[in-house]
């Protein structure tokens, strides 16, 4: 058997220190930090900013081995950031909340401070998320061997989700070239997964479920949306005895995520029709 690397064991060890159980999710569901971690329910505690600094110190150690993240190290990354740039996307929807409010009420020395609070955590959130897609162009796609389809799909899904998180806040040229990016990943990741992944397998399921929400919340393209969910949907219940026992729990849940926003999207179609009928 081959031993762990001192400094790939610290990393590991030394994120797993930072977590506990526990789960949030916002309206359309995206795929949840700890699904796909062989660790149920994680979450991280409530200083993300440890867990951040660790990422960063740590990281440019286990890159200069030049050798690929194993599984579990792939997730706990995975888990570290989604839940530091998480936190900054929650912020940021209440604060652009305040903000509309605020200039509804014309009080202009509240407009300045809240637009000011804003644009601090936009950068703080553009600077996390470049901060993971450099990693990931830089070193983890970038290492991943021709026939490593799984880490190739995860990395390139981690992709399209970052530059989504960016397109929430970007306006103009500078959305539409994130926009074009994140989609870039989505579907070259989405390619692989069809051709390489049973339609069971988690990560397969969980680019499904995210890149969907790209469609509907990004693109406002609930029909293209609708149906890549509800094919991975059916493409997964047509295989479901193809399902191992390690991955079940991961895999059904994010059928039932899949299907809760199909239900979401359709209903909101239905009252856009009938809204317009009424006009």
């Amino acid at each position: 058997m081959v031993a762990a690397s001192p400094i790939s064991s610290c990393w590991s060890s030394s994120l797993q220190w930072f977590f506990h159980a526990g789960e949030s999710h916002g309206s359309s569901q995206e795929l949840p930090s700890s699904s796909c971690s062989g660790r149920p329910g994680i979450r991280l505690v409530q200083q993300p900013e440890l867990v951040l600094n660790l990422s960063r110190g740590v990281l440019p150690m286990v890159t200069e081995l030049n050798e690929p993240l194993s599984n579990e190290e792939r997730n706990l990354l995975s888990v570290a950031y989604k839940n530091v740039v998480g936190a900054r996307r929650s912020s940021w929807r209440v604060i652009s909340s305040i903000e509309q409010k605020t200039s509804a009420d014309g009080n202009e020395k509240k407009i300045e401070m809240v637009r000011a609070y804003r644009e601090k955590i936009e950068k703080e959130l553009e600077a996390v998320c470049q901060d993971v897609l450099s990693l990931l162009d830089n070193y983890l796609i970038k290492n991943c061997s021709e026939t490593q389809y799984e880490s190739k799909v995860f990395y390139l899904k981690m992709k399209g989700d970052y530059y989504r998180y960016l397109a929430e806040v970007a306006t103009g040229e500078k959305r539409a070239t994130v926009v074009e990016s994140s989609e870039k990943a989505y579907s070259e990741a989405h390619e692989i997964s069809k051709e390489h992944m049973q339609p069971t397998h988690p990560i397969r399921l969980g680019l499904a479920l995210n890149y969907s929400v790209f469609y509907y919340e990004i693109q406002n393209a609930p029909e293209q949306a609708c149906h890549l969910a509800k094919t991975a949907f059916d493409d997964a219940i047509a295989e479901l005895d193809t399902l191992n026992e390690d991955s079940y729990k991961d895999s059904t849940l994010i059928m039932q995520l899949l299907r809760d926003n199909l239900t979401l999207w359709t209903s909101d179609q239905q009252d856009d029709d009938g809204g317009e009928g009424n006009n």
